[in-house]
């Protein structure tokens, strides 16, 4: 009799697995476009089948263009892959990635954050404000909003173009060499000098020649970047506990580094308010009594600007130079517009002195088709993503389904793909995959401006605002867009007319028999290789709030 009644809990308990394992792989999301699904795996082998297909260290957002095209493009597509991570939605269309960055009843701030922000813990700081919601995260970027304002950014021009003119002699040694160089790390070590000097007043020193010369903050975060990009992303830290441990005792020194720059900067500013202006001071000038809560909180802000500032001008600064070598009449037109707002002489001390002169900042808003390069650049190879979340039982419905039919989505991670989005052949017809900064001509705004028109507001240009997202949209777009923006225009202004840039290994340049490059009907040079974007353990990338 026990053995009987055994036997049948048992059959029972199957039954029950059973039907809860199909309800979550064929029955939960059913309304959402997705490929064939397995009642064991999920997409999991589907994913693996399009892997595979591709240079293992290509980022995800090219699997999951192919997955698109391979359903036929909606605007939004599952992708289960639970157990080993959440059940995401891919978005593809601008319209259903504007859905959940905008404001609604239900949230306020737009849909709140995802928990795989989690894995960057250390980089940012558990405070930062990529990872609040609600009030607290409206506190946070209120306190910061002054610093990053575009009219107070120019008044730090100098900073900018100090640091840029270390990366010029940096380059000018590699050129005179002649010695094939790779140029993000020089770029990332340019960003992070300009992020250092405009956000904390502090020379971090990363151009330095010398390792040892290097500032104690770089080469610490140097070390910490190091722990994700040489690991897989998402793996619980109980696979790796001494990689985890690693991470822990990294991330607390620069904590102490950074807690200690806080209260030497906020000791500076009672003593002389006036005497700093970077965007620390600007945020700690209502606060006379530094409390721990506080500091521990500009600490995490700076870890924060520090991550997903560093890299961010720095890709786009060398998918830029990649993207004007390989389009002869777009490097044409920047120097020709170089040369009329900013003199003839090409020069890092004529640019330097056109800029600081009166009236200089204005000139970086007259370099129009320099901002239609950036802004091209942008929508090609925007350098983050944005992943949401709607907490089961909040009933967050979009219009996913088949005819824009709407479906539930509580507890999807919500993957805004800027890639596909921008990449949008209803939008960006055939050539969406080719660089044409002249697309963006008469709609070369790239601030924070941006952010204020309606989704599907039409420039002159015809493309939809909401279309063009590489800083997200919405109360959650980034808070250093303008700075962003601003150290793209000088390093193409100081820099353009000086270099020509020739891409070796990936990338290269297809020459003929005579060793000249072959221009294409597309007016681009002829490539041996594409050129792609590479993935590191973060997960899906850097995300913007």
């Amino acid at each position: 009799m026990a053995t009987t009644l055994v036997l049948v809990a048992l059959a029972a308990l199957a039954v029950y697995l059973y039907n809860r394992v199909r309800h979550a792989r064929l029955e939960q999301y059913r309304e959402i476009p997705q490929l064939k699904s397995s009642l064991v795996w999920g997409h999991l082998k589907t994913m693996n089948d399009f892997l595979v297909r591709r240079e293992p260290d290509r980022h995800p957002n090219y699997i999951f263009a192919d997955m698109a095209d391979e359903l036929g493009n909606p605007d939004g597509y599952l992708v289960d892959i639970r157990p080993v991570g959440w059940p995401m939605l891919i978005v593809t269309g601008h319209a259903l990635a504007e859905h959940f960055s905008k404001p609604s009843k239900a949230f306020p701030w737009s849909v709140t954050k995802s928990p795989t922000m989690y894995d960057l813990v250390h980089l940012i700081g558990p405070r930062s404000i990529l990872m609040k919601e609600a009030d607290e995260w409206k506190h946070s970027r209120k306190t910061f909003n002054p610093g990053f304002a575009p009219n107070h950014l120019l008044t730090l021009l100098p900073a900018i173009l100090d640091k840029t003119d270390v990366f010029v002699e940096r380059l000018d040694a590699y050129a005179a060499s002649g010695a094939t160089f790779g140029l993000l790390k020089p770029l990332i070590n340019l960003t992070f000098d300009i992020i250092g000097a405009v956000v904390m007043d502090h020379d971090c020193n990363a151009q330095a020649l010398a390792e040892s010369d290097r500032g104690d903050l770089v080469k610490l975060y140097d070390a910490l970047v190091h722990t994700y990009t040489t690991t897989r992303g998402g793996t619980p830290w109980w696979f790796t506990p001494r990689l985890a441990y690693r991470r822990r005792v990294l991330a607390a020194k620069i904590d102490a580094l950074l807690a200690a720059l806080v209260r030497d900067k906020h000791a500076t500013l009672l003593a002389s308010p006036a005497k700093s202006r970077s965007v620390l001071a600007l945020s700690l000038h209502d606060t006379p009594v530094l409390t721990p809560a506080r500091l521990l909180e500009a600490a995490d802000q700076l870890k924060t600007f520090l991550f997903a500032g560093h890299d961010t001008t720095a890709i786009l600064t060398s998918w830029m130079y990649y993207y004007l070598s390989l389009t002869p009449r777009a490097l044409a037109a920047v120097r020709a517009e170089l040369d009329a707002v900013l003199g003839p002489d090409p020069s890092p001390s004529a640019v330097r002195a056109a800029l600081l002169a009166p009236g200089g900042s204005d000139l970086v808003a007259r370099m129009t088709y320099c901002s239609a390069v950036i802004k091209e650049t942008l929508r090609l190879q925007p350098p983050a993503g944005s992943a949401r979340l709607a907490p089961v039982g909040t009933g967050l419905t979009a219009p996913v389904g088949p005819g824009g039919k709407t479906a539930c989505v509580d507890g999807l991670v919500i993957y805004m793909c800027h890639n596909s989005v921008q990449r949008d052949r209803r939008v960006f017809g055939e050539n969406a995959d080719d660089f044409v900064p002249e697309r963006w001509l008469g709609d070369t705004d790239t601030s924070e401006r941006t952010n204020d028109e309606d989704a599907g507001e039409k420039g002159k240009s015809g493309i939809p605002a909401g279309a063009w997202r590489p800083f997200e949209r919405g109360p959650r777009n980034c808070v250093g867009q303008e700075l962003a923006n601003i150290e793209a225009r000088v390093i193409l202004a100081v820099t353009a007319r000086r270099y020509d840039f020739d891409k070796v290994g990936l990338g290269a340049f297809e020459l003929d028999g005579e060793g000249r490059r072959v221009l294409g009907e597309n007016g681009a040079y002829n490539v041996k290789s594409e050129l792609y974007s590479v993935s590191w353990s973060g997960g899906i990338g850097a995300q913007w709030e």
